[in-house]
């Protein structure tokens, strides 16, 4: 089991933090000494996580606040909340996700829920947070991708499955998106000189809401996914949160990096080899010049380290 480094001192957010990965990378974190930003949808869910978290940790300093990432108005709103306060963000962990509805959903903005969710919202939260991020000494930046990346595709010319919606292939293009998002802004820190690191994660097979909810949302989870659930191997989201901290907070995470579990589906966490698909520079670089044109949202100027 990583042991998370001492984070004293440092704030971070956490999206999707009241449940799941989210939460226990979020408990980790508070633990370690770090001010923890539940970031979530459900107020009275996040703090029933946060009376949790303070039962094993009395003394942490957790907050809660609402973010509903399949709406860009609220994205605004919470960063701009931070941004108004202007303490250097340390730690942003691109957490929370849907996954499977068996039906078309939309997001308030109109977008496919899984691509507005998992990624397009998670893309307008970073960008608008990288004037904190780049205020804080040596921050991180971790989107949660998944091994469904690997049979992922971007579909440029229907990004929202309006022609014909397949939630598997939805789910598994948001995903990819997720870890083409993970290698685009690592370049990007690179080539101007940020501070910043920006790392992939994915979860394993771990028992959390995200595969006993989104599969009922409108429909019934199919035949073959009530038996695949049941019989591969899988951990808990403790488990699952792993890769995650890892990433966010290991002296051996590299910029650009990738991190899973070290059996693919279990285990402890260590570099995971990403799919070819999801290291591809010039999609990378259309899905993100994609994400901006969608949401309106574009690296500020201001984005310098201690501007």
């Amino acid at each position: 089991m990583f042991q998370v480094p001492d984070q004293s001192g440092k704030l971070a957010v956490v999206t999707g933090a009241n449940s799941g990965t989210g939460k226990e990378a979020a408990k980790a974190l508070a633990g370690a000494g770090a001010t923890v930003i539940l970031a979530v949808r459900t107020r009275a869910k996040g703090e029933q996580a946060r009376t949790e978290m303070l039962a094993a940790h009395p003394a942490a300093d957790i907050q809660v606040r609402h973010l509903d990432l399949a709406d860009l108005k609220s994205v605004q709103s919470f960063a701009d909340q931070l941004l108004a306060e202007g303490r250097p963000l340390d730690l942003l962990l691109n957490n929370a996700g849907v996954m499977f509805p068996p039906v078309r959903h939309e997001t308030k903005d109109g977008f496919e829920l899984q691509m507005g969710s998992n990624f397009l919202g998670p893309f307008a939260l970073t960008v608008r947070l990288l004037p904190l991020l780049l205020k804080a000494p040596a921050p991180r930046v971790v989107t949660m991708s998944s091994g469904t990346a690997a049979v992922g595709r971007i579909h440029f010319d229907d990004l929202n499955w309006n022609k014909s919606y397949d939630p598997t292939g939805a789910y598994a293009q948001s995903k990819l998106a997720d870890l083409l998002l993970s290698q685009h802004l690592a370049r990007l820190a690179t080539e101007r000189h940020w501070p910043l690191i920006s790392a992939g994660a994915h979860p394993g097979n771990a028992a959390t809401n995200i595969a006993a909810s989104g599969p009922t949302m409108g429909g019934q989870p199919s035949l073959l996914f009530r038996i695949a659930w049941k019989v591969v191997p899988q951990h808990d989201a403790a488990g699952g949160a792993q890769p995650m901290l890892y990433a966010a907070t290991s002296p051996d995470a590299v910029q650009g990096g990738y991190y899973g579990p070290r059996w693919n589906l279990v285990g402890p966490p260590g570099p995971a080899r990403p799919t070819r698909k999801g290291m591809d520079r010039e999609v990378a670089a259309r899905l993100w010049a994609e994400a901006e044109r969608l949401t309106g949202v574009t690296v500020p100027t201001q984005a310098q380290p201690n501007a």
